[in-house]
């Protein structure tokens, strides 16, 4: 399993965090390999033109809803998450997933983890309790962010400063593919440290030789 390692950053600390490294690791049985190759094979890789959110535009895209749709992706992200939160000593901590893309990730994580979580709305409903955060949370504790998808980082690091206003602790985002194009340095502006299973440059290693990436 490609991931970040954890050095923490230590209560609420807005001070800059030096983005970590990613380095393909073992994560217990499941391998970074085991992931990718379930993730090409439920078709959640494509490749061609595609325009990303933020606007820009790029010659690969991931798909989160064939992947968090797909109940044999789920499971292996869900394995893949738990093994991460238990090496870096978060196996009982809350976790946090962003609506919509996340909601899926952070619910079976929760169940293979054995640990409650929250979900970050991307804005306050205007009808029942007006919750921007759902679900229990304990003043002071610390939550640790999963996304589904990690671009330029702006939905995870909006969705760590409403669980700060909250009240909570947040150090750390754990995503499942990071297409490394600025989401560890913003992030890392907020006092935050990305953590991921796959990196771009671990999907895109043995790309078909008609793709253009």
């Amino acid at each position: 399993m490609s991931g970040l390692r954890v050095t923490g950053v230590r209560g609420v600390d807005r001070r800059e965090v030096e983005p970590s490294k990613h380095a393909p690791v073992r994560s217990g049985d499941m391998t970074q390999q085991d992931l990718i190759d379930a993730l090409r094979e439920a078709d959640a890789v494509k490749f061609g033109e595609f325009e990303l959110s933020h606007g820009g535009t790029s010659n690969y895209y991931v798909d989160k809803y064939v992947f968090e749709t797909d109940p044999t992706c789920l499971q292996s992200i869900a394995d893949a998450f738990a093994e991460r939160l238990d090496e870096l000593g978060h196996a009982e901590t809350r976790l946090a997933g962003v609506a919509l893309g996340a909601v899926p990730l952070v619910a079976v994580t929760s169940v293979a983890a054995s640990t409650p979580y929250v979900i970050v709305r991307k804005q306050r409903k205007e009808y029942g309790t007006g919750n921007l955060v759902e679900g229990e949370l304990i003043e002071g504790e610390e939550v640790i962010v999963l996304e589904d998808i990690a671009t330029t980082g702006q939905s995870a690091v909006d969705a760590v400063e409403a669980l700060r206003e909250a009240g909570a602790e947040v150090n750390t985002v754990l995503v499942v593919v990071d297409r490394q194009e600025g989401a560890a340095e913003n992030l890392a502006e907020h006092g935050v440290e990305l953590e991921s299973l796959v990196t771009a440059e671990d999907l895109l290693a043995d790309a078909p030789d008609d793709a253009d990436v």
